[in-house]
């Protein structure tokens, strides 16, 4: 078990109900910075590590296991492909394909027969779709590989992870910092790229992440 599984093991259990690692610390009862990254090591620089009753909070907090937990940290995917898998099946693409035409229609819902399909646990938006992500451009959230399910329906509020498309075609996974009536301003999930602005008339679409598998 190494220092940065463990908290991205957090991060990816706040990925998947839709929140911050700040938003996942305050549902939990803990202080909102407990998990920022500047918590995760200490002014001499060694590794600092989440403890067991912050643990025991967070998995009170969204009802996921111990044996979830341990899933995540070690990396195993939680979503299963294939026809063996249960649950719903949802329309499934790479990130890096999504910013072609023909698979998505005017707002925002997938369309065309260029989708693989994926079995997932129940989620209630009939136009969700998920995307596997691809690259080292979205770590240490969302790894090569990893699979994020997005929801159209679900309402996005500041400090949710959501999946833009702009006018241009470019598709992007980000973080809302915030939005007003004329602009959005996204963080990189990776702190080695820059974050983003734009007009709302630049993007097509913004919808949020509701589930990952890490």
């Amino acid at each position: 078990m190494r220092h940065e599984d463990v908290w991205r093991a957090i991060d990816a259990l706040a990925a998947e109900h839709g929140l911050s690692a700040s938003g996942l610390a305050r549902r939990a009862g803990l202080d909102p910075t407990a998990f920022n990254p500047s918590k995760r090591t200490g002014a001499d620089g060694r590794a600092r590590w989440p403890s067991t009753e912050s643990v025991a909070k967070v998995l009170t907090a969204t009802g996921a296991s111990v044996e979830a937990f341990a899933s995540l940290i070690s990396g195993a995917p939680a979503l299963s492909r294939g026809r063996g898998a249960t649950g719903r099946r949802i329309p499934l693409i790479g990130l890096a394909q999504a910013g072609g035409e023909g698979f998505f229609d005017d707002g925002g819902y997938p369309v065309g027969g260029g989708w693989d399909e994926i079995s997932v646990p129940d989620v209630p938006d009939p136009n969700a779709y998920a995307l596997e992500i691809s690259g080292e451009s979205m770590e240490p959230v969302f790894r090569d590989g990893d699979v994020v399910i997005v929801s159209p329906a679900a309402p996005v509020r500041r400090g949710d992870r959501v999946v833009v498309r702009t006018r241009k075609g470019e598709v992007m996974a980000k973080e809302l910092l915030r939005q007003s009536a004329r602009r959005v301003e996204l963080a990189s999930l990776n702190p080695a790229h820059p974050n983003y602005a734009f007009d709302l008339a630049e993007l097509a679409w913004m919808h949020r992440i509701v589930w990952a598998s890490q």
